[in-house]
């Protein structure tokens, strides 16, 4: 074991008692293995299941396995049209399960996300009856204001690039200028700071590096 997923370990426990204590569910996988078992375990066969953007259930076969699994797989990308989207859309926020990662999250348990169009911070603050977070120990920070700044230097430009924002300082630099243009994704800040519905949402915390 190397030294940073030991220290990952060690941090965990008290991890887990801030998100607790904030009226989320959490628990520590070592290995990205151990977190796809857990996220199966937890979506009973049948259920309707969606996901928001996320490199990190893509890295951990997460995604593959709930498009191929025993449930109902609402695709966000499936529809051809603004009225399919929209009525898509309806059905998304309606669903049973919605997994997603985070783009950071603090030492107090605070969940900290920028969106673009913001239909995954939508999800997460209310709709979907369950949320199941996948995050990476890597995107631990020290406070809000640290996790903004780890998304806009760290998060957001490897995502403008996957996404092809075209429009963007970080597609164009590399770098984040805090833009305004019409290709942003990072228009919308919503940090999680406490949860009033125990249950909903269930934070799986990673022992490896994943995602951006």
């Amino acid at each position: 074991m190397s030294y940073k997923s030991e220290r990952y370990k060690l941090a965990a426990p008290t991890l887990i008692k801030k998100f607790e204590r904030r009226g989320m569910d959490a628990c520590y996988c070592e290995t990205s293995k151990e977190a796809f078992d857990k996220v199966l375990s937890l979506i009973p066969e049948g259920a309707s299941v969606t996901t928001g953007g996320s490199e990190t259930l893509q890295e951990t076969g997460i995604l593959k396995a709930l498009t191929t699994g025993p449930y109902e797989f609402i695709d966000r990308k499936s529809a051809k049209t603004k009225e399919e989207a929209r009525a898509l859309y309806g059905k998304i926020v309606c669903s049973d399960y919605y997994l997603m990662s985070t783009n950071a999250f603090t030492k107090n348990g605070e969940l900290v996300n920028l969106d673009g169009n913001g239909n995954r911070v939508a999800c997460l603050i209310n709709g979907p009856e369950h949320v199941i977070i996948v995050t990476g120990m890597n995107k631990l920070t020290e406070s809000v204001e640290d996790a903004i700044v780890r998304i806009r230097d760290h998060a957001a430009p490897p995502n403008a690039v996957r996404v092809g924002c075209q429009d963007t300082a970080c597609m164009k630099t590399g770098v984040c200028g805090q833009c305004l243009s019409n290709d942003c994704i990072c228009c919308q800040l919503v940090i999680t700071r406490k949860s009033r519905h125990p249950g909903r949402i269930m934070v799986i915390l990673v022992g490896e590096d994943l995602g951006f």
